[in-house]
């Protein structure tokens, strides 16, 4: 048996894998912090033999009550994803699964490669999409903007994915609304291009998500908090981003991402910014029923607890945006573990439940623009 992660988005150490029913494994912090609980690792010579994985530091991890009701996702052809039977005792995560394959890969959730990132990039121009290279990582990678729509519009939406690079749901989210906001023959996508301007980052971090990161760049920064004072030295993506932010202008502002804990779909919005204003509650409160009623996995009862007035970290995407611009700022976020309303007990929350999910927002955001200024 062998035990690697030197492949994109790997993340494991192997410590002891000569008794097959106590496979001792230790997932890798982020480069230059404490972050980690991302992993995604192969295992080969392994078939037809029980194996009992154990993840030794779950329980130091970035989101440990994250564990309690979590199913590790395996693949035999890195495109269907299922769920591992999978336990947490408070201290150890562990998976146990009996390969049917020489060669199987286990995932903290399905990955969303850099590879991956360039096909869609290509479908996207080739369907008309103009594409820019904001800047470039600290690892010398480019930052990417996708950009639809009607650049006369007076409605300026900006769209972006994966600050955090281990919530990949985030671009498979991003396949599946790029995928219908570019359908020629789709009349809600054709009439929304054509009443707006679309600015789309399907990955904000590429580094964290080659280097199989949590939730930092190469740098050991979070994104999600440095938009109050990006640098080139330690946020350049934040940085440039932020910069043709203030290009365009923003009157609509979704950030996507993943939440280890809660197993629901839901939207934190920007109440407690020193600004917030009755219509910025009403835009957002239009938003969440329409999206209720574009998908049924999209639910408002749970979520996190609304800020209040004057107490939101400005340090934030939604935050930051919503402040200055005045303007509909919101955080998506979806589960690692599963929509517990409706469960899948084979795939949980899926790859291709999160691309229906991305193409469902194209009707919300349909809907929502004519209510923008």
């Amino acid at each position: 048996m062998y035990i690697d992660a030197q492949f994109d988005s790997g993340n494991i150490e192997c410590l002891d894998s000569q008794d097959s029913q106590h496979i001792r494994l230790r997932i890798r912090k982020d480069s230059h912090s404490e972050f980690f609980q991302w992993f995604h690792f192969r295992v080969s010579g392994a078939a037809d033999i029980p194996c009992r994985f154990i993840i030794e530091n779950a329980h130091q991890s970035a989101y440990a009550k994250g564990w309690h009701g979590y199913q590790a996702r395996y693949s035999y052809n890195r495109t269907d994803w299922m769920l591992a039977d999978t336990s947490y005792d408070g201290h150890s995560v562990s998976i146990k699964h009996t390969p049917t394959q020489d060669i199987v890969y286990f995932a903290y959730f399905a990955p969303f490669s850099l590879e991956q990132h360039h096909n869609l990039l290509v479908s996207m121009v080739s369907k008309g999409a103009k594409h820019e290279v904001l800047g470039t990582t600290l690892d010398g990678r480019s930052i990417d903007l996708l950009q639809f729509g009607n650049p006369n519009s007076n409605r300026k939406c900006w769209l972006i994915a994966r600050q955090h690079p281990g919530e990949s749901m985030a671009e498979w989210w991003m396949q599946g609304f790029l995928e219908r906001l570019s359908d020629p023959s789709d009349p809600i996508s054709k009439s929304l291009l054509e009443r707006t301007e679309l600015y789309i980052v399907p990955n904000m971090n590429p580094d964290g998500s080659v280097r199989g990161h949590l939730r930092t760049n190469a740098a050991g920064a979070n994104l999600n908090r440095e938009w109050d004072d990006p640098s080139l030295e330690r946020s350049p993506e934040v940085y440039w981003v932020r910069q043709k932010m203030r290009e365009t202008g923003v009157d609509f502002c979704l950030d996507v991402h993943g939440d280890e804990e809660i197993p629901y779909n839901f939207i934190a919005g920007s109440e407690g910014i020193p600004s917030y204003s009755e219509r910025l509650e009403q835009l957002k409160a239009d938003f969440c029923e329409i999206l209720k009623r574009c998908s049924p996995d999209f639910q408002t009862e749970f979520g996190y607890p609304i800020s209040p007035p004057g107490t939101a970290n400005m340090t934030m995407c939604t935050s930051h945006v919503a402040e200055y611009f005045d303007c509909l700022a919101m955080t998506l976020e979806q589960p690692f573990k599963d929509v517990a309303s409706s469960p899948d007990p084979e795939t949980g929350w899926s790859p291709a439940r999160a691309a229906c999910f991305g193409a469902a927002c194209v009707n919300a955001l349909y809907e929502i623009c004519e209510m923008l200024r």
